[in-house]
């Protein structure tokens, strides 16, 4: 099980690493035009290297992910993932981009994540 938890952990950096670049690459697109649309901004977009870099890496994690749901159930390995990604997510935006959660948003993140512990210590076997 340890080498599936792994891989679940690189799937959610493989995850949180393409959406930090999205935001990035949508930020550096509104600082050059405050108000892109429709087409324009599209393809502004789609032609970002952050965004083509983005879409990479989310694939090669796609490809791990499915390794990961052909021998972990899926309930557990995307509760394990998404409680690691919202925590991940939530620090990374708050050093990189200086946002901030709420403390009830905060205690909300510490619930999700006790909900996977409870997940994975009452029955996490693969299968």
């Amino acid at each position: 099980m340890i080498r599936e938890i792994l891989m679940i952990i690189f799937v959610t950096c493989s995850t949180l690493g393409s959406q930090l670049l999205v935001k990035r690459a949508v930020t550096q697109i509104a600082a050059r035009d405050p108000v892109p649309t429709g087409v324009q901004w599209l393809l502004a977009a789609c032609l970002s290297p952050s965004v083509i870099m983005a879409v990479a890496i989310q694939g090669i994690g796609f490809i791990v992910w499915v390794v990961v749901v052909s021998r972990v159930k899926l309930g557990m390995a995307f509760a394990i993932s998404g409680a690691l990604f919202y925590v991940l997510i939530a620090l990374s935006s708050w050093v990189l981009y200086d946002e901030r959660l709420s403390a009830a948003q905060w205690a909300g993140l510490v619930l999700v994540s006790c909900g996977v512990l409870l997940m994975t210590l009452s029955g996490g076997r693969p299968g």
